[in-house]
C-alpha cells in the first residue's frame, strides 16, 4: 500500500491520540504546574508568543528548543523533567522533579518558574499548583498528623482515590506564595505511570475549574446589564397595550433593546460555552479519580457541590435568562410588526378608499367634459356645414334657418356617436371595458 491510498490526517490523527503522555513520577517528589490566559480573545492569541516564552524558559535551563510548530513539548530542564501544553485559551507549564523540599510546600521548590520570568508571559496567570507526593504511611491515620497545619479545616477535603491507591489532600486555598496545595500519598510499590497520571488529574482539575468560573464574572456582569435592559422591554410591553401610541415608536424602542440584548448575547456566549466545556471536564476528572471517603472527611465531589456548583449554576442561571429574555423580545417584535402591518393595512385601505372616490369623481367629471365637448364640438360643426351648404340651400330654395335646424340634431348625433366610438376604442387600448 502506497502514500496514495492514506488518508492525509491520518498519521496526524493518530499521533494524536499520543501527544500528551502523563509524566513519570515515583514518589517522594514534587510537582509544581502554572497556567497562564490572555485576558482577552485568548483563543485567537498570538501563539508565536507562547513558544517564545517557552523557549525562553528552556534556553535558561539548557533544555532542548522545542519545535515551533508543535503544541505540547516534553525535555529535560536540569534537576526538573518540564511539560508544556498550548490549548485553545490557555497554555500550561509542569515541572516534575524527585524528593520534597526540606519545608512542606516551600516556594523554592518553584524556583524553575522564576518571578520575572512569570511576568513577562503573554497571559496573566490563571493556576498555580505545587503538588507534594510522598510515600503513604503503614497507618493511614497518620496523614491527618502531617497535613493537620498544611491545610484549612474548614474547606479541607481528604479522600482515597484510585481504588484506595492513594490519599489525596487539599483545601482550594491560595496561600501567602501565590501557590494552591495538594499533597498526595501513594502506597508503596505504586507505578510511576499512575503516580503521574493522578498528579496530572489533579492540576487539570484546579485548571478547568478555575477556566470554567471565569464564567461567574461574565454572568455577574451580565445579570447587571439585564438588570437594565429588562425594565426598559417591561415598560414597552406595557405600553403595547395602548392603543393610542404609534406602534412604530414602540417598535423603534424595541428594536434599540433587542439590539442591545443580541450584542450581550454575542459578546457572552463562547464564555458561556467554555464554561459549561470546562465543567464537564472538572466532574470528569473527579470521575476518574474513583474517590471513596477517607477517615470522615469531606469528600472531594461534597466540596464542588458545596462550593463550586452555585457558581455554575449562577452562570447558566444567566445564560438562560438571556435567553428567555431574547425570545421576549423576539415575540414582542413580532407582535408589534404585525400590529404596524395592520395599522399600515388599514391606512393603505383608506387611501384606496380615497382614491377610489377621486377616480368616481374624475369619471363625472369626465363624463360632463364629453357632454359638454359634444356640444361645442356640434355647435362649431353645423355652423362649418350651415356655412358649406348654405349655396346650395340657397339654389334650391331651402331657407337657412331651416337647414341649419335639421343638421343640428344630426351633427350631434354623429359627434357623440363618434366620440363615443374613441372612447371605446382608448378602452379597449388600455385593457379596460367600457
Amino acid at each position: 500500500m502506497g502514500p496514495a491510498t492514506e488518508h492525509p490526517l491520518r498519521y496526524a490523527l493518530v499521533n494524536e491520540l499520543h501527544a500528551r503522555p502523563s509524566p513519570r513520577m515515583a514518589a517522594p517528589a514534587t510537582a509544581v504546574f502554572v497556567a497562564f490566559k490572555e485576558p482577552r480573545d485568548a483563543a485567537n492569541r498570538a501563539r508565536a508568543l507562547d513558544m517564545a516564552h517557552l523557549t525562553q524558559l528552556v534556553d535558561r535551563h539548557g533544555g532542548p528548543r522545542p519545535d515551533p510548530e508543535d503544541s505540547h513539548y516534553q525535555g529535560r530542564q536540569g534537576r526538573h523533567d518540564l511539560k508544556w501544553e498550548s490549548h485553545t485559551e490557555f497554555v500550561t507549564y509542569m515541572a516534575t522533579t524527585p524528593g520534597l523540599p526540606i519545608r512542606p510546600f516551600d516556594p523554592s521548590a518553584a524556583a524553575i518558574f522564576s518571578e520575572d520570568w512569570q511576568r513577562a508571559a503573554p497571559g496573566k496567570r490563571v493556576a498555580a499548583v505545587m503538588v507534594q507526593i510522598d510515600l503513604l504511611p503503614e497507618d493511614p491515620a497518620e496523614v491527618m498528623d502531617r497535613i493537620g497545619g498544611w491545610f484549612a479545616r474548614d474547606s479541607m477535603a481528604a479522600i482515597w482515590v484510585l481504588d484506595e491507591t492513594a490519599v489525596v489532600a487539599g483545601d482550594f486555598r491560595i496561600d501567602a506564595d501565590g501557590w494552591m496545595r495538594f499533597a498526595v500519598f501513594v502506597r508503596p510499590g505504586t507505578s510511576e505511570g499512575r503516580v503521574g497520571r493522578l498528579v496530572h488529574r489533579l492540576v487539570e482539575l484546579e485548571t478547568y475549574r478555575a477556566m470554567s468560573m471565569l464564567g461567574l464574572g461574565r454572568a455577574r456582569g451580565l445579570s447587571t446589564r439585564l438588570n437594565e435592559l429588562e425594565p426598559r422591554l417591561t415598560a414597552i410591553l406595557d405600553q403595547m397595550a395602548d392603543e393610542t401610541l404609534p406602534a412604530e415608536q414602540l417598535l423603534h424602542e424595541l428594536l434599540a433593546v433587542s439590539t442591545e440584548l443580541e450584542a450581550q448575547a454575542i459578546q457572552h456566549s463562547f464564555r458561556f460555552g467554555a464554561t459549561s466545556a470546562y465543567e464537564a471536564i472538572v466532574h470528569d476528572r473527579i470521575g476518574t479519580l474513583r474517590e471513596t471517603r477517607f477517615m470522615d472527611r469531606q469528600m472531594l465531589s461534597e466540596f464542588m457541590r458545596r462550593r463550586y456548583q452555585p457558581a455554575m449554576r449562577t452562570a447558566k442561571s444567566a445564560e438562560q435568562r438571556l435567553a428567555t429574555i431574547l425570545e421576549r423580545a423576539a415575540r414582542a417584535s413580532e407582535l408589534l410588526r404585525t400590529r404596524v402591518d395592520v395599522e399600515r393595512s388599514a391606512q393603505n385601505q383608506r387611501i384606496m378608499h380615497r382614491m377610489d372616490r377621486r377616480a368616481d369623481l374624475q369619471l363625472r367629471l369626465q363624463h360632463t367634459v364629453e357632454g359638454l365637448s359634444v356640444v361645442a364640438i356640434s355647435y362649431y360643426a353645423v355652423g362649418l356645414l350651415g356655412y358649406a351648404l348654405a349655396p346650395l340651400a340657397g339654389s334650391s330654395g331651402i331657407d337657412k334657418t331651416l337647414l341649419v335646424a335639421v343638421l343640428t340634431p344630426l351633427t350631434v348625433l354623429a359627434v357623440w356617436g363618434a366620440m363615443r366610438r374613441v372612447r371605446k376604442s382608448l378602452h379597449a387600448a388600455g385593457g379596460d371595458d367600457l
